[in-house]
């Protein structure tokens, strides 16, 4: 029987994935902006600093700054405009930069804008941007005006004023619903507690009570907000487990690095924090993240499409350049079309082991099918499908030796597929749960494999080895 945190859980996923990754981003910012201007109305966010036409308007010159050249130069390299990254990256900088109704500060902001959407093509390889857009062009800003010697009063650099008493119950429910979704929680935590403890530390070093020293930090530092949606953009962390939480811990260091420092030097009772080493710690991690692999998309061009029962099929494609994975790992898959509320992308394990010359997808298609779905229905041999890349810790125990209990039900099996191609002789068993013993999904694969099927109705015919389990 499950317990009210498994109903919770499966609340949560049920409803959280009833849209895409990034339509839930959006949401949630604009929730977040919608919030903060209302405080900003009723005069208790802000305090003279800014005013709700000043967020409306820098708001609405972050959108046209951002989504314009993201179509132009999308255009120029023949691919199509993601409209919701561009949004995203919009409403990230809406946070950075405090909001301001006209002038020369207004046009810094702006311009961090157009570089952060120049950023997504200028600095890429193979595809993909390297660094997080809204990071990027923060910090080119800063780096503008410091090259640039401009006077000190038309300077406008990001301050993170997100960072406030007021929005704080807010943004920590809106982290936690983007790092729930994305897998990612305890990366998040990792870094609030990294984070949080140096500058907790720091600000104790310049005499403040730990009690007061942990709301200073938790009011008038983003660390929240840093790690729910700067942290978590899934194109600039590395592919496994254990490399992004190395990512995670290096960014923490770096955001907290002018208070712990000087932890380990003799300073002054007075410090400067400077709100560029926040931008910096993003792009830092953003940089360790690339090292740990080449950051690069995927191109493939469809072979086939084989059926293996009335809703189950398989995705037959043969990547343009070599793809290299381990056996257990999903990619997610790109198909521009005009799509549903679960947008153009959706995530697949692949199914076939590494060193082929093809790389396959198995995938369901019940009827009525989502849009991606119906798309993928349609693709011929030659069509082109995209792939952002290839990620997850889904792998089997590095030992050999060591037997393994795979549990699957219906499409989940694709995972196993991979992993059992690639290690023949690993003593396995699989436990493989079916809705009907007359259809079991890619059973000429898995023949040489000691299976339990456990369904409502016996198989009619099972290879030599294999068990049925009678299911209620």
């Amino acid at each position: 029987m499950n317990g009210p945190l498994s109903l919770i859980r499966d609340l949560l996923d049920r409803q959280l994935g009833r849209v895409t990754m990034y339509r839930l981003v959006t949401l949630l910012l604009a929730a977040l902006a919608v919030v903060a201007i209302a405080y900003t109305a009723f005069g208790s966010l802000g305090e003279g600093l800014w005013t709700v036409r000043g967020q409306v308007t820098s708001l609405a010159a972050l959108v046209v700054a951002v989504s314009l050249p993201s179509w132009a130069l999308a255009r120029v390299a023949k691919t199509r405009a993601h409209l919701e990254s561009s949004l995203i990256s919009a409403l990230l900088l809406f946070f950075l930069f405090v909001p301001q109704e006209s002038g020369i500060k207004l046009g810094w902001i702006a311009l961090a804008g157009v570089l952060a959407a120049v950023s997504k093509f200028a600095i890429a390889w193979r595809g993909r941007h390297v660094l997080n857009p809204a990071a990027a062009g923060a910090f080119a800003v800063f780096l503008v005006q410091r090259i640039a010697e401009i006077d000190p009063t038309d300077r406008h650099t990001a301050s993170w004023w997100v960072a406030s008493s007021d929005l704080l119950p807010w943004v920590v429910v809106a982290a936690f619903l983007v790092l729930w979704r994305t897998r990612r929680l305890g990366l998040g935590l990792l870094f609030v507690a990294a984070a949080g403890t140096l500058v907790v530390l720091g600000f104790h070093h310049f005499g403040t009570a730990f009690g007061d020293a942990i709301t200073m930090a938790a009011q008038t530092s983003p660390i929240v907000f840093f790690a729910g949606f700067m942290l978590s953009e899934p194109l600039t962390l590395p592919p496994r487990r254990h490399q992004q939480w190395v990512v995670g811990f290096v960014m923490a260091v770096v955001f907290a690095y002018p208070l712990a420092s000087l932890l380990v030097v003799d300073a002054p009772k007075t410090f400067f924090i400077d709100d560029q080493w926040q931008v910096a710690a993003l792009l830092v991690g953003n940089l360790v993240a690339f090292g740990f692999m080449r950051r690069n998309a995927l191109s493939f061009t469809v072979a086939d499409r084989v059926a293996h029962g009335a809703q189950t099929h398989e995705l037959v494609l043969r990547p343009h350049r070599r793809v290299r994975f381990e056996p257990g790992q999903y990619a997610e898959l790109h198909l521009p079309h005009r799509s549903d509320s679960r947008g153009t992308r959706r995530s697949f394990s692949v199914a076939s082991a590494p060193g082929t010359q093809t790389v396959s997808f198995g995938l369901r298609t019940p009827e009525p099918s989502s849009t991606f779905k119906n798309a993928v229905a349609g693709l011929k041999p030659g069509d082109t499908v995209r792939s952002t890349g290839i990620w997850g810790d889904f792998v089997l125990p590095r030992d050999p030796s060591s037997p393994v209990a795979l549990v699957a039900g219906g499409i989940g099996i694709t995972p196993y597929l991979a992993q059992l191609a690639h290690q023949p002789n690993r003593d396995a068993v699989l436990v493989y749960g079916l809705t009907s013993g007359a259809e079991i999904p890619f059973r000429d694969r898995l023949e040489a494999v000691r299976v339990v099927i456990v369904s409502p109705d016996q198989p009619v015919e099972m290879p030599a080895g294999w068990t049925w389990i009678e299911s209620a």
